[in-house]
């Protein structure tokens, strides 16, 4: 893939790890630590209104394989799927947005209120590798943010391929050429983005939060610890209130 435009830099969103020992003697992450906006997920609009959070619904994600990339999708599509899968299937998208920004973003696979949360991970991390002040996350660094299959990523090599042949030109900008005059339909906070036309696999982008940084992902679990729900916080609020902005930005 080729290189993306950047937004304005904003900062690096700061979250601090702290371990606690599990039931069974094992350490384990307390993630209240890393997030204090996962109610978010759970809070229903009338509650988020109250809030001053403004709630977008911008559609279903075709899971096609059910493996997650959780992304900055310009310069990371490529980027492994998380390892814990879901059934393949079509899940709705809500942005939860404070201040003017995406402060978070969600994709909800069951109804119901998570009874834990862990940090989603791909293949190769190790929760037991993290010090106190490290979290594992996705860095973005064209201020967006996205969830798709792992499959979908060959459709996007697709769609690169397409311009290139109707531009008789390799010098493609995906952005400039594919996705800017998508994200502008939405005043560029999001876009539920179809590669190729008539296939299955589609892309939710967002922006994300400040902008570039690096970002946890979440999984939410039923008490037999089905996922009910994966969410992105961008670090825009605290305590999933957009009543107050943090540190008086």
């Amino acid at each position: 893939m080729s290189t993306w435009p950047m937004r304005t830099l904003r900062g690096l969103l700061c979250a601090v790890a702290a371990w606690v020992p599990s039931a069974a003697g094992a350490a384990a992450l307390d993630i209240s630590k890393l997030s204090s906006n996962l109610d978010l997920a759970s809070l229903g609009d009338a509650d988020l209104a109250a809030r001053s959070i403004n709630i977008l619904h911008i559609g279903n994600v075709e899971l096609t394989s059910g493996r997650v990339v959780a992304s900055d999708p310009l310069v990371g599509p490529d980027r492994p799927a998380l390892v814990r899968a879901v059934p393949p299937g079509d899940y709705p998208v809500t942005l939860y947005q404070a201040f003017g920004r995406i402060a978070a973003a969600s994709m909800r696979f069951a109804e119901g209120k998570p009874v834990r949360w862990e940090l989603a991970l791909i293949p190769g991390q190790d929760i037991n590798s993290l010090k106190n002040d490290e979290f594992f996350g996705y860095p973005v660094d064209a201020g967006l943010g996205c969830y798709m299959d792992a499959e979908t990523y060959a459709l996007i090599q697709q769609r690169e391929k397409q311009v290139q042949a109707e531009k008789a030109s390799s010098d493609v900008n995906y952005y400039d050429d594919v996705l800017a005059s998508e994200l502008s339909a939405n005043s560029d906070n999001y876009v539920m983005h179809r590669p190729v036309s008539g296939k299955r696999g589609n892309v939710a982008i967002f922006w994300s939060g400040w902008g570039d940084g690096f970002y946890p992902v979440f999984w939410g679990l039923d008490a037999s610890g089905r996922p009910l729900v994966l969410f992105t916080d961008f670090g825009v609020t605290e305590n999933a209130d957009g009543r107050h902005e943090p540190g008086g930005q």
